[in-house]
């Protein structure tokens, strides 16, 4: 069975070339998925998304320079929630998107038809990550659902637990200690969330859940076991992220907090990052090498901190004004640093070597508040797809050249320390 893919070719005046070649069938590049090939997707022609033709066709990525900056057009739309898409994930050539209408869509690159859809009805869903075949959820409902690939049919998704398990209930419901006060009058096990989770994170093993009810919770991913629950934040948890052994979680109480663990001890506290008085901190990413901290707000500013070389102590360096309105998510690919806003655009930002930032790019086109973004890894002719899932029920997929960074905005409000 043969499918069909582009490849790009950068040609003059912002120009891109998209054209169309047959490949032998690929092996899917993850570990999750491995059972699944390319060719189950061949029989969906009705799937909603907007795309190139097989001919070779010219795109136009910037046809409209916003105040001096390139503002790109998306290369697809790719439309099929029944709610608001509030997460996605990349994993080798798949895509990941779920929604507030509890439905989860597997899209398969590059041709970006829907592979799969699984999910209906187990609670508006908030984030997933994958770890290895499975896939994890987290819900409005408090709980995180396990789906794996099912044996019997490459396409379909199984729910196969559901955390807190039966068994982790069954181990702790008698004993009176392991019961936390959570409301007045109210108490549930500590392995329990007692709200809405909002985020996820994978690190050495271990799952991280961050909950609007301001606990951290850390699951053990080989036997599904919560092993610990941390009364991390004085306001709900809305981003987590890891790197380098620690995992960052962004908080409504206008903070970054720092969390490490050491053999078989309990986590600690390593740094506090502060952001803005009464501002809400919406959104956290580090870089690769896990020096740099960005924390995006519901003022519209991006702060950067940058840590120590034993990373046990951070430091503000700058702070944008990024949109007019909050920041509701962010992505890094290399130095280039992505934020999606409620007013609806995504800014592209570059990195400076003294550590400020300079916008370099608009994207525009979503008509709703941008709610995720993931950027691709792999280099595309001279730049990078970015996806990202809106308010407005659809995934965008974008291509953001590189040289983009020779265009910037000289005098947008930076602050620097």
């Amino acid at each position: 069975m043969l499918m069909l893919f582009f490849y790009f070719l950068p040609i003059q005046n912002n120009t891109l070339l998209v054209s169309s070649m047959n490949s032998s069938k690929t092996t899917p590049s993850t570990p999750l998925l491995s059972a699944v090939t390319s060719s189950s997707s061949d029989g969906d022609d009705d799937s909603p998304v907007e795309r190139y033709g097989l001919e070779d066709v010219e795109y136009q990525l910037s046809s409209v320079p916003v105040c001096g900056l390139p503002s790109y057009k998306s290369l697809a739309v790719l439309s099929g929630h029944v709610g608001s898409v509030s997460c996605l994930a990349l994993c080798g050539e798949f895509i990941l998107s779920a929604s507030q209408g509890k439905d989860i869509i597997v899209w398969q690159q590059p041709d970006l038809r829907q592979f799969t859809k699984f999910g209906q009805g187990e609670g508006s869903v908030k984030a997933l990550v994958t770890v290895g075949h499975k896939v994890f959820t987290a819900h409005q409902d408090s709980r995180i659902r396990v789906w794996k690939v099912s044996r019997r049919s490459e396409n379909v998704f199984r729910l196969v637990d559901t955390l807190p398990t039966t068994k982790d209930y069954l181990g702790k419901f008698m004993k009176q200690s392991n019961y936390v006060q959570t409301r007045r009058h109210h108490k549930r096990l500590w392995i329990e969330h007692a709200d809405s989770i909002s985020c996820l994170t994978i690190c050495n093993g271990l799952i991280y859940s961050g909950s609007w009810d301001k606990t951290l919770k850390v699951w053990r991913i080989a036997d599904l076991k919560c092993l610990e629950s941390i009364k991390a934040h004085d306001d709900a948890i809305n981003g987590l992220v890891s790197c380098k052994g620690l995992v960052y979680s962004a908080s409504a109480d206008g903070k970054i907090k720092a969390w490490g663990k050491e053999g078989d001890n309990s986590h600690s506290l390593k740094g506090i990052l502060e952001g803005n008085k009464d501002v809400s901190l919406n959104s956290v990413v580090v870089s690769e090498d896990g020096r740099v901290v960005y924390g995006g707000g519901s003022d519209g500013y991006v702060m950067e901190w940058e840590g120590s070389l034993k990373l046990d102590s951070w430091k503000l360096v700058c702070k944008a004004k990024a949109h007019e309105m909050a920041v509701l998510c962010m992505c890094l690919m290399e130095e280039f640093l992505c934020t999606g806003s409620a007013d609806k655009s995504i800014g592209i930002w570059r990195r400076d070597a003294d550590g400020g930032l300079c916008r370099v790019g608009i994207v525009r086109g979503h008509e709703g508040p941008v709610k995720c973004l993931q950027a691709s890894p792999h280099c595309v002719g001279g730049g990078f797809l970015l996806y990202s899932g809106s308010l407005d029920r659809s995934l965008r997929v974008w291509w953001v050249p590189k040289d983009s960074a020779k265009t910037e905005e000289k005098n947008h409000p930076t602050i620097q320390y």
